[in-house]
């Protein structure tokens, strides 16, 4: 282990960072997730299910700290993807200001365990071990051949039951380096701004997430399908403090074949749900298919702000049969609904297009958070009815009183009107797409909430 190189500290600046590590299914995301207080990473009997670094943010006693999920600890991995989840390992040991080493109390002592334990010794951090599913009288009579390791303390715990645990976060509290004065305390500031990372499997998500963060954050693989769970990562987007989240790749239900998988993808949605910028990740060469266009719509229904990126645009150049204005058209053809979206060509393996994207990122988020004035929307509503009048409705005329903001992330207005309901989807668009170019809303999702006046509502009732 004594090769893990230093990498940037995702971290936010003064936090401590606690790695846990193991071996394979001894239940260090089970350990994650109730010390995170949240079921954030996967958990599966299967070994293996956890390949990138996976962060949260854990609490005890008055201290914070980031918390990492790794992969486990396999001296000698053979295959490519074994040898980067050790990557993956090596790497937060080397962020890590306390780690946790994790025991498999029900299987008992294994020589893997004394080789990563040797390993250990020599990384100069502090270091709590702990042998986990110890949940019943005849599992701690089993706790005694690890003491034979001469490690103190060895803390017994059950990660799925929480007993033990809070010995073990008194260990670790014990040990974390001393706050900075100006560590922030829970609450105060507003959490960050979420972009996830979509797309289908294969696509160049993991390779993109690494370029952005300037390291190897994420496994990367041919082998579709090697990002299993959704990772976060803090990351700085022009200066705006930012949480950076590489999803599984999604595939059409008929598609999804056994009960990790559907995991995998249903955190990926959810993904999208908490996201306020989804980056959609295209195949260059393979084009917009039927499952990109269900992706891009779960998050447009959703009021997600949007960044379609064209990955392998380096292959398409070579070609030379296909211009960004054309393959834009294209894209818009397929996608109709989505005609206010940015589209952004980029290579994530060798880094083209990237500072475009970023800078249209930024841009996207910013209008995400926009507010404008009473007085200017209803502006920007004359204007647009003016120039466009609704079709009448039962012979009367459709009348709009006044409208106003009532809501950002994403940027909603709420239009009264004498009939809300007879105002057809059409002309609803027209109205979006109006109000983004007079209010300076370009490219993002504008959520229209039409009301009758207080005066027609008492009118109805009567």
């Amino acid at each position: 282990m004594g090769g893990a190189s230093p990498s940037p500290r995702p971290g936010p600046s003064g936090l401590p960072v606690v790695a846990i590590v193991g071996r394979p299914n001894v239940g260090k995301s089970t350990l994650f997730n109730r010390l995170i207080g949240q079921r954030k990473a996967i958990v599966d009997d299967v070994p293996g299910v956890t390949r990138d670094r996976n962060y949260g943010e854990a609490e005890w006693r008055g201290r914070r700290f980031r918390l990492i999920d790794t992969g486990g600890l396999v001296p000698g991995a053979e295959s490519d993807v074994e040898a980067h989840v050790q990557r993956q390992s090596q790497l937060a040991l080397a962020e890590a200001d306390v780690v946790i080493f994790l025991f498999d109390g029900k299987s008992g002592l294994n020589p893997l365990d004394r080789d990563v334990v040797d390993s250990l010794r020599g990384v100069g951090k502090p270091v709590v071990f702990a042998v986990n599913k110890i949940d019943s009288p005849a599992r701690a009579a089993a706790l005694y051949e690890f003491y034979e390791l001469g490690l103190e303390p060895l803390l017994p715990i059950s990660a799925e039951h929480g007993s033990g645990v809070a010995d073990l976060l008194d260990e670790i509290a014990r040990r974390l380096p001393e706050a900075p004065g100006g560590e922030a305390q829970p609450g105060q500031a507003e959490g960050p701004l979420c972009i996830a990372v979509v797309g289908r499997p294969n696509v160049g998500k993991s390779t993109l997430i690494n370029r952005l963060l300037g390291f190897e954050r994420s496994v990367v693989a041919a082998t579709p399908g090697t990002t299993r769970d959704s990772v976060d990562s803090p990351f700085d987007l022009k200066g705006e403090p930012c949480l950076l989240i590489d999803t599984a790749g999604i595939r059409r239900k008929a598609r999804i074949s056994g009960r990790l998988e559907r995991t995998s993808v249903q955190r990926a949605l959810r993904s999208v749900d908490r996201a306020d910028l989804v980056i959609h990740i295209l195949d260059g060469p393979e084009g917009v298919t039927d499952q990109d266009a269900q992706i891009l719509g779960y998050a447009h229904q959703r009021g997600k702000a949007q960044l379609i990126a064209v990955n392998k645009w380096d292959l398409m150049a070579k070609n030379g049969n296909r211009s960004e204005d054309y393959y834009r058209r294209e894209v818009y053809l397929k996608l109709p609904f989505l005609e206010f979206v940015p589209v952004v060509f980029i290579a994530a393996a060798t880094g083209y297009g990237v500072a475009k994207m970023l800078e249209t990122a930024r841009d996207l988020l910013d209008v995400y958070r926009r507010r404008v004035s009473t007085s200017l929307v209803n502006q920007a509503l004359r204007r647009a009815v003016q120039a466009h009048a609704p079709p009448l409705y039962k012979g009367k005329a459709v009348k709009f009183f006044y409208a106003t903001q009532t809501g950002v992330r994403p940027p909603a207005f709420t239009v009264f009107v004498n009939f809300p309901g007879a105002v057809p989807e059409g002309y609803r668009r027209y109205l979006a797409q109006q109000l983004r170019q007079e209010l300076g809303f370009a490219h993002a999702p504008l959520r229209l909430i039409f009301r009758a006046r207080r005066e027609e509502r008492k009118g109805d009732r009567r």
